[in-house]
């Protein structure tokens, strides 16, 4: 069995690779299908999110790298797929819109409490997807040139250990940079690759040795960031 999620390849799917190093801002927080927080469609822009939910997903589900797969979907509809051993596949369609997740998260607590809302499933508003209105559902493979922040991830989370801690962290730090125009768009993912290379992997036994890690990776990210600016100067 193994998963498939999908990214909606954010506000640069289609822009020329040259561009991507000047791209503003305002920019990168214009998302094509969702409205979210500027940290967040950062995220979605460089599909670092998708690689955050990718580690997120091996934990969760307990599936190895090589179980979870990652699909470019611009529409948004269908949110992903699983795949199981006999050859059948499920997916989840639904509008784009932040109700769903929130509703479902809201939902499972009650699951626990209201025996007539199995599953977590609550009312959010949301009209079905209309797939005759639809006609054509649109899927394609990842860039990973254009996208090098999932790869990334991927790699990060065969490594294990700490370096999971280490790249989020790094990876707030680099957008926050980003944000406020102290490095550029494809910055991010070097910096915070860069982190993750100088990282020598401690034990993590605990909450604390992951609080430990995270302030690591911001600190690294920051001595990044600085030595980044002096070269461009």
């Amino acid at each position: 069995a193994e998963i498939a999620l999908t990214a909606s390849g954010g506000p640069f799917l289609r822009t020329p690779l040259a561009a991507l190093d000047s791209v503003a801002p305002q920019l990168a927080l214009a998302h094509p299908n969702w409205k979210m927080g500027a940290k967040i469609s950062v995220d979605s822009a460089t599909m670092m999110n998708k690689g955050l939910e990718v580690i997120e997903a091996s934990w969760l589900f307990d599936l190895s790298a090589d179980q979870i797969k990652v699909v470019v979907h611009p529409q948004s509809l269908v949110h992903g797929f699983v795949n199981f051993r006999d050859g059948a596949m499920i997916a989840c369609l639904a509008h784009a819109d932040m109700k769903l997740p929130i509703g479902y998260a809201l939902g499972y607590l009650r699951s626990h409490e209201i025996a007539e809302e199995p599953g977590g499933r609550v009312q959010t508003g949301l009209d079905f997807v209309d797939l005759i209105k639809e006609q054509a559902l649109h899927f394609e493979a990842v860039d990973h040139e254009r996208f090098p922040a999932l790869g990334l991830c991927y790699e990060i989370l065969r490594r294990g250990g700490g370096y999971p801690a280490v790249l989020n962290a790094a990876n707030e730090v680099a957008v926050s940079c980003y944000l406020r125009e102290e490095i550029s768009f494809t910055d991010i993912t070097r910096v915070v690759e860069v982190c993750c290379e100088r990282y020598d992997s401690t034990p993590v036994t605990g909450v604390d040795d992951i609080i430990e890690i995270d302030s690591w990776g911001r600190r690294k990210a920051q001595e990044v960031i600085l030595a980044l600016k002096k070269v461009q100067r």
